[in-house]
């Protein structure tokens, strides 16, 4: 195990820092690896295992989303014909809610990014 004291020969036989050696190593350190914004410590670490970037815009965010729950959509359709009548009435329940949050979520996406129609010549 490495012992992170500095040895004291070699502190009295280390040369003084020049100044204007250390301004340029600075400068260096910054043109070549600027700060970031992500530079700032966290307050508290999250309890969450995946989160979601918080620069990611919002119809960026709808769009996934909504590739989601048409995926979801689609699994819970397949897996309803698989099932008998009691499960597959649960399984279609599901689907239901899966559906209608999509359309909310294609709403949302509406006025965030509206479609523009084509226009005509």
């Amino acid at each position: 195990m490495h012992n992170n004291t500095r040895s004291s020969s070699l502190d009295q036989s280390a040369s003084p820092v020049d100044p204007k050696l250390q301004a340029a190593a600075q400068r260096a350190i910054t043109h070549h690896l600027p700060p970031s914004d992500d530079a700032a410590p966290a307050g508290h670490p999250s309890k969450n295992l995946f989160l979601v970037n918080p620069t990611i815009d919002p119809e960026t965010l709808l769009a996934n989303a909504a590739e989601n729950l048409a995926s979801a959509n689609e699994m819970a359709a397949t897996l309803a014909f698989d099932l008998d009548d009691s499960q597959r009435a649960i399984a279609l329940g599901i689907q239901q809610l899966i559906e209608l949050s999509s359309l909310l979520v294609d709403r949302a996406q509406e006025q965030v990014a509206p479609v523009t129609a084509p226009v005509k010549a």
